[in-house]
């Protein structure tokens, strides 16, 4: 499974089993490993460094089963991330925030209530359960895996099994993969600006992993406006969840019951916001933001890494073409609104 960002929100519910520093040395050693391969092959073969990262990583995900890398693996994949993520705020200002305007983030809300609303409607064209394609569709406007997993967590099993929870976090993980490798591409062939570029990255890429890596190969200014695009998205989490818990209990088949939904904002986020507040109002040293950038990209490579160690691609194998369906609805509804709200920048 993909990386859960939000996983804070079920804690109370599952909590974590305390592991030790031996639990999680294989899984940190692996992915350590893999991260440095993939920056050789980078540095000699100039290949993109996130792209080469994801590409081992998926390569190695035969690790995964082997269950002493769970725990270091779920480490490099979750922690290492969300501390990427705060370390990314230093190179963030709010005069990027004051140039990008208003329009991209109004722009941002309604691509995601129309990307949920198409892949729901489409539903039924497709034959699929209407339940799991607000699942897909409200992971592919957020924040792909970590969204998923949210949604599930208030969805219930009783509208969609396991098997198809699994097979919608594959099914995100793969398409943001592919994202991450043909967005800048196309972007680049549309001679979109870094603004754009930035703006389609951060406003279409599932996994924030993924939009970020995607944006810095494009170019730095678009990495840092699809850092604050993508975020803007994770952020709306709470929001799309209150309106999903809202739509689920006035639906005839509520099975489940009332759900609590959670409104909070995880740390990452926050920290995040908190660096970008400082550096706005104080002249960080640039030794230091050269650090912060420097170690930002090594852990974001960790957690990409760990990402793909992780993902069960086998499960593709043994689904028919239609269990995809909403997943490519939501993706291509998501990339197509999000060109058209990139060249209105």
């Amino acid at each position: 499974m993909a990386a859960d960002l939000y996983g804070e929100m079920q804690l109370e519910a599952h909590p974590p089993a305390r592991h030790s520093a031996r639990d999680y040395m294989h899984g940190v050693l692996v992915t350590a490993i893999a991260a440095l391969a993939a920056a050789w092959l980078a540095d000699h073969y100039a290949v993109p460094l996130v792209l080469m990262g994801l590409l081992i990583g998926l390569a190695l995900s035969f690790l995964s089963q082997d269950k002493r890398t769970h725990a270091g693996l779920d480490l490099m994949s979750q922690t290492a991330l969300r501390i990427g993520i705060v370390l990314v705020g230093a190179r963030i200002t709010a005069a990027q925030l004051v140039d990008l305007g208003p329009l991209p983030f109004a722009l941002l809300v309604a691509i995601m209530i129309a990307v949920i609303v198409i892949t729901v409607a489409s539903a039924r064209l497709f034959r699929q359960d209407r339940h799991a394609a607000l699942l897909a569709g409200g992971a592919t406007a957020i924040c792909g895996a970590s969204a998923a997993l949210a949604l599930y967590s208030l969805i219930g099993d009783k509208r969609v099994d396991q098997a198809r929870f699994t097979l919608t976090l594959v099914g995100i993980t793969v398409a943001s993969a592919l994202a991450m490798t043909l967005y800048p591409v196309l972007a680049a062939q549309l001679g979109l600006t870094d603004a754009q570029a930035g703006f389609l990255i951060g406003a279409s890429i599932h996994d924030v992993a993924q939009a970020i890596g995607g944006g810095f190969s494009f170019s730095a200014p678009a990495g840092e406006v699809a850092t604050i695009v993508k975020l803007t998205r994770v952020a709306l989490l709470a929001p799309m969840l209150m309106l999903v818990g809202l739509w689920l209990a006035h639906s005839k088949d509520d099975a489940a019951g009332k759900t609590r939904i959670p409104l909070r904002l995880p740390w990452f986020i926050l920290g995040f916001l908190a660096i970008a507040a400082i550096n706005s109002l104080v002249a960080i040293p640039k030794p230091f933001t050269d650090g912060a950038a420097t170690a930002a990209q090594a852990l974001l490579l960790l957690a990409i890494v760990a990402t793909a160690m992780k993902a069960r691609l086998h499960l593709l194998l043994d689904q028919g073409w239609r269990s995809f369906a909403p997943i490519i609805v939501a993706t291509v509804t998501s990339f197509l609104l999000s060109l058209g709200g990139a060249l209105l920048l």
